[in-house]
């Protein structure tokens, strides 16, 4: 006999896989074949780490479409671009390499490249990211820097990095997801189809395997950018099943101790607690 997995049940055991971590753990999932949604403080201000990129590239992708930003314009890696930078291949290659924005957008998404986050926001401003959240409905997220600096403490406040919520992250996951065959979907978000899709496929290749992909079948599809904080890591993406969007997911844990009590490094815990409310949402739905 099968036994029907309920919204209820699915929430007790997301619940119950944050609950068994010291940390806080904040998340929102919505089943899209359904609809149900089951959130754990998923309105709540929390550290975005390199999940605020998916904002940066749509922003980018609305000037493009505006005619500001030439996609193809050649963007030169100059040394200065490397300081500061903790993440992504750049910072260990040769100056002198020529790309273009669109390929700075590329490397920013699925390698979470710093360097090449340099090279897009400084086509943009922070205020113009940050307007461009608000205007499409992101109201918990506030772009405050343009990189995080290396010397940041792990219990940094909030107003010393960019800030952002679950729903939020959710909210524009969504949003590009129906943009990617609907021109009015596109136009709320400032784009066309076109570039939808390929911010789309763009989150698709990411290659970072942690957090939500972690516990997955290797050949599931999961469209996501993932987060690295001195507060906790984070993921937010679509996953697929059947070439199907089956669910949106986005984790946020925080206050992560650097070591936990049996001496497992923090992060570890953290990527898990993500891999494990994914894996179950891969399951009940």
């Amino acid at each position: 006999m099968t036994i029907a997995i309920t919204t209820a049940t699915i929430s007790e055991q997301l619940h119950a896989i944050a609950d068994a971590q010291p940390f806080i753990t904040r998340f929102l999932v919505r089943n899209l074949h359904t609809g149900e949604t089951i959130g754990r403080g998923e309105n709540e201000e929390t550290p975005s780490a390199s999940t605020r990129k998916t904002s940066i590239m749509m922003a980018a992708l609305k000037a493009a479409h505006e005619g500001r930003l030439d996609l193809d314009s050649a963007i030169t890696y100059e040394e200065r671009l490397k300081h500061e930078v903790a993440s992504g291949m750049f910072r260990y290659m040769t100056p002198g390499i020529v790309i273009s924005l669109r390929d700075a957008i590329v490397g920013m998404m699925v390698l979470s490249d710093n360097v090449c986050t340099k090279m897009v926001l400084e086509r943009l401003t922070l205020e113009e990211v940050d307007s461009y959240c608000k205007a499409i409905g992101m109201a918990g997220t506030h772009h405050r820097f343009l990189i995080p600096p290396l010397g940041l403490k792990p219990d940094h406040s909030l107003g010393e990095v960019t800030t952002t919520t679950a729903a939020d992250q959710i909210l524009l996951l969504e949003a590009i997801l129906a943009a990617q065959d609907d021109e009015a979907a596109a136009a709320r978000l400032g784009t066309s189809v076109e570039l939808c899709r390929f911010a789309l496929q763009t989150l698709k290749n990411q290659i970072l395997r942690y957090g939500i992909r972690s516990r997955l079948p290797f050949e599931a599809v999961v469209a996501s950018k993932s987060g690295r904080g001195k507060r906790g890591r984070m993921d937010a993406g679509l996953v697929y099943r059947d070439n199907r969007p089956l669910y949106c997911i986005a984790v946020f844990t925080d206050a992560v101790p650097q070591v936990m009590a049996d001496g497992t490094p923090g992060y570890t815990i953290a990527l898990e607690t993500i891999g494990l409310l994914s894996k179950a949402c891969w399951d009940a739905f």
